[in-house]
């Protein structure tokens, strides 16, 4: 009897070890697939974006900057089919394993069935049932053989069941198998001709750069402008907000107006506390968008010894593409910087966002604005066809990380 409970514990152990895994691997499946859908996208979005774009001068940065996030994403789509190739090569083994458990085990119930069936046979004349509840030697024994007789018929019907079921789990199983060979199959087909596609882009790369290596003193000039030009900026956006600052301050009756802190309201706490609570779930400034460059000090495409500071995000968008504000506020202020486009910078407590690069403005000083409203055009270089909005966001003065706070940036 403790030997029989034992068996079951471990048969049942087993089950759900098995179950716990194939849920696991389903999971991941699954997420695995999500990655690979969204890493497509962003493919199809930087081919329309470059492709509408075909027609213009576009610098030879410019173009390094569109191939190189073509080259990454073309990797992390190869490398995330590979990933799902192999669980499914995993998946399949697996299955071929419990194919053959399966079929052992249908083999041994049938053989003990068709065993039954014959005993049975054997023993179906009534006058030898009767027989052998009559040669009991007293009631008690005659009931429990009678038991027998019921529960061998019983048992009988339950194994004929169990061969039904298995035989059913094992063509679904094999419907499985043969479905997941399939999928094995088409994903090789698409990491080959992702693999075509990367090996292009990256013999573009190498032409490219070897133009521009020819004259690579210009190009570094180039750059180090740019980084000058945006430095300028970003102080005039934190002195901007050191003002609002200082007035928070000296309206709020604080001696110490240099504090680096806004002085809230309850009602700008609230909102503070609001845009903290959609961190990683605000909606990004723009509907369709790639960024093109990332948060944060990082090597330059061009020359891996000169290092870009980003305060923000640069996305790269579509002509006539508007902005919109990532979550409610009010418009603290529109700047407009010498030899620069205009910006708009909106408070969400002590929260700002600021929206740089656009060709139109929608809204002044003082507007409350919600989540996703329209506040400006983007402005789109009439000579490279590029559509590019500069977003940052800070805490008081200090900035933050965009792909923190956005979702799925």
């Amino acid at each position: 009897m403790v030997k029989q409970a034992i068996q079951l514990l471990l048969v049942f152990s087993a089950f759900l070890l098995s179950t716990t895994v194939g849920y696991s691997q389903s999971g991941k499946q699954k997420e695995l697939e999500a990655r690979r859908v969204e890493l497509r996208r962003e493919i199809k979005k930087i081919n329309a974006l470059v492709s509408s774009n075909k027609s213009k001068e576009k610098s030879q940065i410019s173009l390094i900057e569109d191939i190189n996030y073509k080259v990454k994403v073309r990797r992390d789509l190869i490398k995330v089919t590979n990933q799902q190739a192999n669980l499914l090569t995993r998946q399949i083994n697996n299955n071929q394993k419990q194919i053959t458990g399966l079929r052992d085990e249908l083999k041994g119930l049938k053989t003990n069935y068709a065993n039954m069936i014959q005993n049975s046979y054997k023993n179906k004349n009534q006058q030898n049932r009767v027989m052998f509840l009559l040669s009991a030697s007293n009631f008690k024994q005659a009931y429990k053989r009678l038991q027998y007789i019921n529960q061998y018929a019983d048992y009988q019907k339950q194994q004929g069941e169990t061969i039904k079921a298995k035989t059913k789990e094992l063509q679904e199983v094999n419907i499985k198998l043969l479905a997941q060979k399939e999928e094995k199959n088409t994903l090789i087909a698409e990491n080959k001709v992702a693999q075509k596609e990367l090996e292009k882009e990256l013999k573009q790369h190498n032409t490219i750069m070897g133009a521009i290596k020819k004259d690579l003193k210009k190009y570094t000039a180039q750059i180090k402008t740019k980084q000058k030009e945006a430095d300028r900026i970003d102080r005039e956006i934190d002195k901007i907000i050191r003002d609002a600052i200082a007035k928070s301050n000296k309206k709020a009756g604080k001696k110490k107006t240099k504090s680096a802190v806004f002085a809230m309201a309850p009602e700008d706490k609230a909102l503070a506390k609001d845009f903290l609570g959609s961190k990683g779930k605000l909606p990004w400034p723009v509907e369709q968008g790639i960024v093109k460059v990332r948060y944060g000090k990082q090597p330059s495409p061009i020359d891996r010894s000169l290092t870009i500071n980003s305060t923000g995000v640069r996305i790269s968008t579509s002509k006539g593409a508007k902005v919109r504000a990532i979550y409610k506020g009010e418009v603290l202020k529109i700047m407009k910087a010498k030899r620069s486009n205009p910006a708009v910078l909106i408070k969400h407590g002590n929260y700002i966002t600021v929206y740089n690069n656009l060709a139109e403005v929608f809204v002044k000083p003082g507007d409350k604005v919600d989540t996703k409203q329209d506040i400006g055009v983007i402005f789109t270089n009439p000579r490279t066809g590029e559509s590019l909005l500069r977003f940052s966001i800070y805490k008081e003065t200090k900035t933050q990380n965009p792909a923190s706070w956005i979702y799925k940036m």
